[in-house]
């Protein structure tokens, strides 16, 4: 699964037909799309244009997860009815819901967010966890192993994407989800580490929407037991440790600056609100792209 970037105009509006083809390439490579993740500056978005997004991710794709996301303040209490309406509107627009983290939500103790996950589980059907590090947003919270392990309880939580960017933490989730519930799916989202995938992980990332294409060739050469694989995922890694430097939140516009020189955006804005890189990255990143079209050329 790849966390689509959502494009924008230098204006600030959003790029709506560089977003619509950067959906269907996704799918192309052979990834499933993630919508209204971090990726697609969820938290800055107004409801109406979140919906939109889902519509157009229906139109565009046979199959596509979303985040369920609940906007909220510091303080705020966790509201059980704004999340399962959050994860309704994703399913009824064909999609499966990812429970995007809130304030509310994370600053339940570790037996009361099991909870709301098992009563979330009684009104949507099929949905992902999601665990997300402080470094991504201030709300972010990784559970302790106790509450993953009671996650494995709830029937309709399929998965869980862990986003702690600790190989260690996932090693130990992995480890626990064999021996309790080997069919879950743990979806890494450590972009430090897209290996993760040799141990059984799968992955739900922001860094394969800077190159979809060969996210899909990597993985297809690893499904084959072909060498190359590792050529491959050493220069996506190269692209992730650049790009997913401290501040963690700012990949995003170097992923705008990436698909804007491999052509696959008007420009490489990003929203108000949203950090920056320095105009240094381009050249670096660049580099990376050239690096990477002439390995799909090769791979082809």
């Amino acid at each position: 699964m790849s966390a689509v970037l959502l494009t924008h105009h230098v204006d600030g509006s959003i790029d709506w037909s560089s977003f619509e083809a950067h959906l269907a390439r996704t799918a192309a490579a052979g990834l499933t799309p993630a919508v209204n993740m971090d990726t697609g500056f969820v938290q800055l978005l107004e409801p109406g244009t979140r919906r939109h997004v889902l519509d157009l991710a229906r139109r565009t794709v046979d199959r596509f997860v979303a985040g369920a996301f609940v906007a909220d303040d510091d303080g705020s209490a966790y509201d059980p009815g704004a999340m399962a309406r959050s994860c309704a509107e994703v399913a009824e627009a064909g999609g499966t819901p990812v429970v995007f983290p809130s304030w509310g939500l994370n600053a339940l103790d570790d037996d009361a967010w099991v909870a709301a996950m098992a009563e979330l589980g009684s009104s949507c059907d099929r949905f992902i966890g999601f665990e997300l590090g402080s470094m991504f947003v201030p709300y972010g919270r990784i559970r302790g192993l106790d509450a993953y392990d009671g996650l494995l309880g709830v029937d309709a939580c399929i998965g869980a994407k862990h986003s702690s960017l600790s190989r260690q933490a996932e090693w130990d989730r992995l480890a626990l989800r064999d021996r309790r519930r080997p069919d879950f799916a743990v979806f890494t989202g450590n972009d430090l580490a897209i290996d993760m995938v040799v141990y059984g992980s799968d992955y739900l990332l922001g860094l394969s929407t800077f190159a979809p294409d060969l996210f899909g060739v990597r993985d297809r050469l690893w499904r084959d037991d072909d060498a190359r694989f590792w050529e491959v995922n050493d220069l996506l890694q190269y692209l992730g440790m650049f790009a997913f430097r401290a501040p963690v939140p700012a990949y995003r516009h170097d992923a705008a600056m990436f698909l804007e020189l491999r052509g696959w955006a008007a420009s490489s804005a990003v929203p108000d609100g949203a950090p920056r890189r320095p105009d240094s990255d381009r050249a670096v990143l660049s580099d990376i792209a050239e690096r990477v079209d002439a390995l799909m050329d090769a791979l082809a």
